[in-house]
């Protein structure tokens, strides 16, 4: 159920409150406009109407892989989702020409194409920002209520902010049109479907699926620790629990499980 309202302070805010008066699953609250709208790290989060934002709620079950691993399982439902729309005829369900042999190819679901097949200039940034042409699209935020985590999603769909510190897009910035009541229909089923993945099968599959939807493998970026500190390295996968690898100057590797991160 997707419920909608003109405008609120935070849906993640509303969706917390809710939550702890004992709202179950499958239930978002998307909003028009925020009027206090935030991101991750307590950023202000600008909130015109036009953009998508939203938020749901998971019960965390005690058998659920770790809850911080749901930034994954967002990151993956958005990017599907943005992909929809973003390059048209490659959503689920569609098909591919795939050269199989010399002589010829033959037609596959793009669900059925597996690693390799590359969005190009969408991709994923850990642990769950999207981007395009290595600007910020989108942001997830999560919170925590007893035993409910909130996952709170912004994609910029027509409008994007001046930011000082990294480049912002949109998807109209791309001659991508989409209203905000269609996309939270596309994501609610994207999100529903990866979320039962991660539930049934652990978390391997929603690592498999991130990482080949995120950057290269020697991307340089830069993590900002919650003390302050910075560090720069390569890109170098993510550990079994979704954690980021990086590769550092002297060769040696540094496991981050929370930090803001920057492309170099």
């Amino acid at each position: 159920m997707i419920r909608t309202v003109a405008e609120t302070g935070s849906t993640n805010a509303d969706m917390l409150a809710l939550a702890r008066s004992g709202t179950g699953e499958a239930v978002w609250l998307r909003a028009e406009r925020q009027s206090a709208g935030r991101g991750r790290l307590g950023r202000a989060w600008v909130s015109p109407v036009g953009n998508f934002y939203a938020s749901t709620l998971v019960r965390l079950r005690g058998t659920d892989p770790a809850a911080a691993t749901l930034a994954l399982v967002a990151a993956v439902a958005v990017e599907e989702g943005v992909s929809v729309y973003l390059h048209p005829g490659e959503g689920r369900g569609s098909v591919a020409k795939v050269d199989v042999t010399a002589g010829g190819a033959r037609q596959l679901p793009f669900s059925q194409l597996g690693p390799g097949l590359r969005r190009g200039e969408l991709e994923l940034k850990w642990p769950n920002d999207l981007v395009l042409d290595g600007a910020k699209l989108s942001g997830i935020l999560l919170e925590r209520a007893d035993d409910a985590v909130v996952v709170g999603i912004g994609v910029n769909l027509a409008h994007h902010p001046d930011l000082s510190d990294r480049p912002t897009t949109s998807l109209a910035d791309r001659g991508a049109t989409v209203s905000p009541a269609d996309f939270a229909e596309t994501l609610a089923e994207a999100f529903a479907r990866w979320l039962d993945r991660w539930r049934g099968e652990g978390l391997a599959p929603i690592r498999a699926r991130w990482l080949d939807r995120a950057h290269p493998v020697g991307t340089a970026l830069t993590a900002r620790l919650p003390d302050g500190a910075a560090i720069d390295g390569l890109f170098d996968g993510l550990d079994a629990d979704g954690a980021l690898m990086l590769r550092l100057a002297g060769g040696e590797r540094r496991v981050i499980h929370a930090a803001d991160v920057f492309l170099l």
